[in-house]
């Protein structure tokens, strides 16, 4: 039998690939699983990927993406696959042909119709008995993935080929996944991972592919885990609070990291009474859940914790250039310097250069470099000189971030040829001729970097690009973050139903006022209070409500209520 798991980046449907064939083995089946422990079995296939997966190789287009993809699921068919099966095996693979439809013809747009004939040539006729379709709501998988490239160290502003495309790309992908089970009902078997514990979801698949290996039909196309309650939606902003430490706590059963990773910047008594109950479970996440807050409980918390967690204390002062900041980050830099060092962007004070200095007389050029953008001064000039000369082209690029000089665009320029994602990623929130010139030739090439760095911008041109890419990606949003004008009101507004969680925090900075609330509400509301939505609203909401005294809070609530009021 031949049991393909299919989902985008973040469902889950490595981890219950990988419990599946456990669980057969221990009752007595032979299994091959294609892709075990997360590896595609076959080497040449996994050089494939290697080149599928490389944001550098920009100029790569969409059909030759998915010949490789489709030359990778051939070999491992040749390799792996059809010999487990001739030896009577139960083969588990971990995508196969049907990620290439959904990718390449959903998410990449080339027509399905011309794809077809290419995998059917690729499978030699091959196809899976049963397909278990792990779906997920696309913002709950991109937060599970966020928080697995924390965990893995991985660098926060690396993308994948796919991911330069945007979030937008797995949205249209899982839409071509479920099409293709609506379409095959007697193959495909789908299974919600949105609220369900990992060992409920293990048990339901075990048991329905028992069900097909013993023979018997299958109950049911969809396992819809039930829901204990019907979901209550807030209908006024007051309410979100109790919503989201609700469904917190319960995500907290299943999966207690994630639920730390969602108090990310959220403050107040609720938030940091749970981020004590982590403490000491996940240290290191629950002090990075301090990023932008600068109370005395998160001040409390990292004092506490600099010596079990340096790296992440230090990494949640993020550029915050407080004396106090100041002060914690020269205790750290012994255990760990390369995050002391990031958090001095725009730090041009005698405190951050005499660290700098002192790093430099280590040898830690890069790490200073990654410490540099948005600072203008002569030193920082001589360090990006020196970075160039020991060939530190993407260090280099990374300290120009900020930078709006002639000075700045050209060392850009010079840079192009070594590392464009990372010159583009330095020209965030600018408006120069190089900047604009730039967007041009890679927005259809890096579609969600070239939105992210119109953050703040307001020009004819950087609207043009947002609206262009609302439709297919939610990072056109994430740009008009704390943009108050009618243009980012009306895109707000107009694509809600298609990237709430991102149009509720775009709101981030700006006044919790009536048109703001009439938003988050309708987020909510078209979600059915989904968490990652919940928890951007109540971000947004606990912002504003610790910004505005709650004094001055109740009295705008009854001067609005006064202008309500019909006069007597």
């Amino acid at each position: 039998m031949f049991i393909d798991f299919e989902g985008i980046d973040g469902s889950g449907k490595t981890t219950l690939s990988n419990l599946l064939a456990q669980r057969l083995r221990r009752l007595g089946y032979r299994v091959a699983h294609a892709r075990e422990g997360g590896e595609l079995r076959s080497p040449i296939a996994r050089r494939i990927r290697e080149l599928t997966r490389d944001s550098t190789l920009l100029e790569m287009s969409p059909r030759t993406e998915f010949f490789l993809n489709l030359a990778r699921d051939a070999q491992q068919l040749e390799e792996v696959i059809a010999p487990s099966l001739a030896r009577g095996e139960v083969c588990i693979s971990d995508r196969y042909l049907y990620s290439q439809l959904a990718l390449s013809g959903g998410g990449r747009g080339l027509p399905g119709q011309s794809l077809e004939p290419a995998c059917e040539l690729a499978s030699q006729g091959l196809w899976p008995d049963l397909v278990i379709l792990v779906d997920v709501e696309p913002d709950l998988a991109r937060l599970r993935k966020r928080l697995g490239k924390n965990k893995s160290e991985r660098a926060s502003d690396s993308d994948s080929r796919k991911g330069l495309a945007g979030a937008g790309l797995a949205v249209r992908t899982r839409e071509a996944f479920l099409d293709m089970a609506r379409r095959d009902p007697a193959r495909w078997l789908v299974i919600e991972n949105n609220d369900q514990p990992l060992h409920v979801l293990e048990q339901r698949i075990v048991e329905a592919v028992v069900a097909r290996l013993e023979g018997r039909e299958l109950p049911t196309q969809r396992i819809t885990p039930p829901r204990d309650a019907p979901v209550r939606v807030p209908t006024q902003v007051d309410d979100v609070e109790e919503h989201f430490f609700r469904l917190l706590d319960d995500l907290e059963v299943r999966e207690p990291q994630l639920a730390v990773w969602l108090l990310g910047g959220i403050p107040g008594f609720a938030a940091h009474q749970r981020r004590l109950g982590f403490v000491e479970r996940f240290p290191g996440l629950t002090v990075r859940s301090l990023i932008g807050l600068d109370d005395e409980p998160a001040w409390a918390l990292r004092e506490l914790l600099a010596e079990v967690v340096p790296q992440e204390v230090a990494t949640s002062l993020g550029a915050s250039s407080v004396p106090q900041a100041m002060a914690l980050r020269e205790r750290l830099y012994t255990h760990a310097p390369a995050e002391v060092l990031s958090g001095l962007k725009r730090n041009d004070s005698p405190e951050a250069w005499a660290l700098r200095e002192h790093a430099l007389r280590e040898g830690r050029l890069g790490e200073v470099l990654c410490g540099l953008a948005g600072v203008d001064d002569e030193p920082a000039w001589e360090a990006r000189e020196l970075g160039v000369r020991r060939g530190l082209y993407t260090d280099v690029a990374r300290s120009l971030t900020g930078l709006d000089s002639a000075r700045a665009d050209t060392l850009r320029q010079s840079l192009l040829s070594h590392n464009r994602l990372a010159v583009l990623r330095s020209i965030q929130g600018l408006d120069t001729p190089f900047a604009r010139e730039l967007r041009v030739a890679l927005e259809d090439k890096a579609l969600k970097l070239v939105l992210r760095s119109l953050t703040g911008l307001t020009t004819e041109e950087a609207y043009a690009l947002r609206e262009r890419g609302a439709p297919l990606t939610k990072e056109a949003l994430d740009s008009l973050d704390g943009l108050d004008d009618p243009r980012a009101w009306s895109l707000r507004e107009a694509f809600v139903s298609r990237w709430p969680a991102t149009v509720v925090s775009s709101l981030e900075g700006l006044p919790l006022c009536e048109r703001a609330e009439a938003l988050v509400l309708r987020a909510l509301t078209l979600t059915s209070s989904r968490l990652p939505v919940l928890r951007n609203a109540y971000r947004i909401i606990a912002a504003a409500h610790t910004a505005v005294q709650p004094s001055e809070r109740m009295a705008q609530r009854m001067a609005a209520d006064d202008a309500q009021r019909p006069a007597l």
